[in-house]
């Protein structure tokens, strides 16, 4: 079982959302960027991180554009469901972009980055580190188009924190400045087989038919969509 959830920014509450009951040893739920809970570094930053890897099912995330990614880059990496990830804690784990992960019998395309609107203040972490995030270096993107490759071009979800440069500018109601992953993504909207895209960033809870989701505040459950 895979529940869906979008930027989290920090509040914990989203753990506790009555949906999240189902879930079992093995389910996993995925947030679309922004979890803003690798902040600071501090115990108590820690502490909290340890208790929520201690959840029976697994907390996945890909990584948003208010992330301290300083932090997050001195967690260490290791292979898991056929990617790469970086392990938090326990069952917490970032799924690292770029990569196909068979999770819960689904095929699921990791591509987190870009560039989100300054509302909650720049992340605090070096100026370098942030542009690499909201501007991947052309082997980035060369190793998802590899993965993509392997698996046939055919995924059964997606999840990233941008949208599909058309996707965004639909939902801006044609008002969206163009980025590296925004462009990226468009053209694998165009050349991938896929059951449902999930993306955060826009903070808004949106179904755009047929197969994009923008998710917000909500908790979904992916396997009840048609």
């Amino acid at each position: 079982m895979i529940f869906i959830t979008g930027d989290v920014h920090g509040d914990v509450k989203r753990f506790s959302d009555k949906r999240l009951r189902k879930l079992r040893k093995g389910d996993s739920l995925i947030i679309c960027g922004d979890l803003g809970l690798i902040w600071d570094g501090s115990d108590k930053e820690k502490k909290l991180l340890r208790k929520l890897g201690k959840k029976r099912y697994n907390i996945l995330f890909v990584e948003g554009a208010h992330e301290n990614f300083d932090e997050l880059e001195k967690y260490g990496t290791e292979e898991w469901c056929g990617g790469m990830t970086r392990l938090i804690s326990g069952n917490m784990r970032q799924l690292m972009r770029g990569y196909v992960f068979d999770i819960s019998d689904k095929k699921v395309f990791a591509f987190g980055g870009g560039c989100g609107e300054d509302n909650g203040g720049l992340p605090p972490c070096g100026e370098e580190t942030r542009q690499r995030y909201e501007s991947p270096p052309p082997e980035e993107f060369a190793r998802a188009d590899e993965r993509l490759l392997a698996a046939g071009n055919s995924v059964d979800y997606i999840i990233s924190y941008e949208a599909p440069q058309s996707i965004a500018e639909f939902i801006g109601g044609g008002k969206s400045e163009a980025d590296a992953v925004g462009v990226y993504l468009e053209h694998k909207k165009d050349t991938l087989s896929f059951s449902h895209w999930f993306f955060g960033r826009h903070h808004i809870t949106k179904f755009i038919p047929k197969s994009f989701m923008c998710v917000f505040d909500s908790v979904i459950d992916a396997e009840t969509l048609k």
